[in-house]
């Protein structure tokens, strides 16, 4: 039985659930233009970022984040709170909305961007390579989302969360090259012509299934390390956006749900 509590309300547009180093939990506020915290003792800050921060990682002593407001992916440090931009641009061409990030194994930056929301226009997935200039490494989506690295580091999986689906392909860390691209699995299935609900965010679980936010759904569906359809866990809220597992076990399965603007704890 899923079991299923609220650590924070009041929320404006929460994303990219995180924990750093020390235990705490963050998360990014979109309309709120910054990044909230909350303890393990429950206490709860706020860091001013401006701009509309969405997917967000822990990497060293920095919070990176996606932020669509000023096309960048930008950077907090956890104990001074002060915010760089890392990378705002691949060439001449400003981020087209940056959305979701993850690392690989050898520290290259992958996100996605799937372009503005007012146009109907294909997004793409970029990569920020530890040494050199970032590039474009898969195009045409509509709406690449979230994105994650399987354990074994070679098969990387985007969320295209406009055509319901999860793609997969080799990931050469080296090369900087997603090769042998095909669906992982479809999420949803939905009526034809329409845009939502699909998958967000998506964390894979300790057990190693892959544990995927479906917005407009109201669910958290989860998919075996093959990709085929395990059970759903039903949320209070219609629009989760993001999801992730508290490295010590305590809270379980975090989630972010902009419906209802809470974060959720879930142990099952």
């Amino acid at each position: 039985m899923d079991e299923i509590r609220i650590l924070a309300s009041g929320l404006l547009f929460p994303e990219g659930p995180v924990f750093d180093g020390s235990g705490c939990l963050w998360c990014v506020e979109q309309e709120g233009e910054g990044l909230f915290c909350r303890d393990r003792e429950g206490d709860t800050t706020r860091v001013h970022t401006g701009g509309r921060p969405n997917g967000a990682i822990v990497q060293g002593s920095y919070i990176w984040f996606c932020d669509s407001g000023f096309h960048a992916i930008r950077r907090m440090n956890i104990e001074s709170k002060s915010i760089e931009t890392v990378l705002d641009r691949i060439g001449n061409q400003p981020l087209g909305w940056p959305n979701d990030l993850c690392f690989d194994q050898l520290g290259n930056l992958l996100f996605t961007c799937p372009g503005s929301p007012q146009e109907d226009a294909p997004g793409y997935v970029g990569v920020y390579p530890t040494t050199g200039l970032p590039e474009i490494i898969a195009e045409g989506l509509d709406y690449p989302n979230g994105l994650t690295v399987l354990p074994g580091e070679q098969t990387l999986l985007i969320s295209e969360t406009h055509r319901q689906r999860i793609w997969q392909g080799y990931w050469d860390a080296q090369a900087l090259s997603w090769e042998n691209i095909s669906v992982w699995t479809t999420v949803i299935e939905v009526p034809e012509g329409s845009s939502i609900p699909g998958p967000d965010g998506l964390t894979i679980g300790p057990d190693g299934n892959l544990y995927v936010a479906v917005y407009g759904a109201g669910i958290i569906r989860v998919f075996s390390p093959d990709g085929n359809f395990l059970r759903d866990i039903t949320l209070p809220g219609q629009n989760p956006s993001n999801c992730a597992f508290d490295p010590l076990g305590e809270l379980g399965l975090i989630v972010t749900e902009t419906e209802r603007g809470e974060l959720l704890s879930i142990t099952f």
